[in-house]
């Protein structure tokens, strides 16, 4: 099942069937589509996605989960984070969406503290990390922002879009997370949510 975390202003939870049309309106925004993968064409491939997200389990490895990130009093569904729990139980690959009109506003901060506090103490993973363009400066100064380190940058490693991209890495250890300012600050664990 997959987390239900509070942090601050956020809830940070499983996705409902409700979700799909502001999930659809701002993962198809071109603000957004300039760094993401996924591109989604229409709302019923959002529907799609919804239910093959909701069949996951949370903590299956080897497959990517997509968490809500909401307002916590309105149930407003404000953006995403995703999560891929590599074999071996101890690493966990993140990504994190936060639809234009919320950004620049802390909320990503907020939501990815939370959710590198919940994979860290909950879960006890050893090491999570995230893969960027290094054109996308603000998700940049987001992980430098709460504590991560770049470990690499691979030049011109993904060919994408029809053209060959750098990609930076950024990682941090569940011990340099337990020495952080970050850790526990904002975030309660209130147990696991159902889809």
């Amino acid at each position: 099942m997959a987390p239900n975390i509070l942090t601050g202003p956020l809830r940070i939870n499983a996705f409902t069937r409700s979700d799909a049309r502001a999930l659809f309106l701002y993962r198809s925004d071109p603000r957004v589509t300039c760094f993401q993968s996924r591109q989604p064409k229409s709302l019923e491939e959002i529907r799609a996605f919804l239910v093959r997200n909701a069949s996951t389990p949370f903590d299956q490895e080897d497959s990517w989960h997509q968490l809500a990130v909401r307002f916590a009093a309105t149930g407003e569904l404000i953006g995403d984070l995703g999560v891929h729990l590599l074999g071996g139980g101890g690493q966990v690959e993140i990504g994190f969406t936060i639809a234009p009109v919320h950004q620049r506003r802390g909320f990503g901060t907020l939501a990815v503290t939370a959710l590198l506090d919940h994979l860290f103490t909950v879960l006890k993973k050893h090491r999570v990390f995230a893969s960027v363009d290094p054109r996308n400066i603000p998700s940049i100064a987001l992980l430098r922002r709460i504590g991560m380190r770049q470990e690499a940058h691979f030049r011109q490693s993904l060919f994408w879009r029809g053209e060959w991209v750098d990609d930076l890495v950024f990682a941090l250890l569940r011990s340099e997370w337990n020495a952080s300012d970050h850790r526990g600050n904002t975030v309660v664990d209130c147990g696991t949510s159902q889809p």
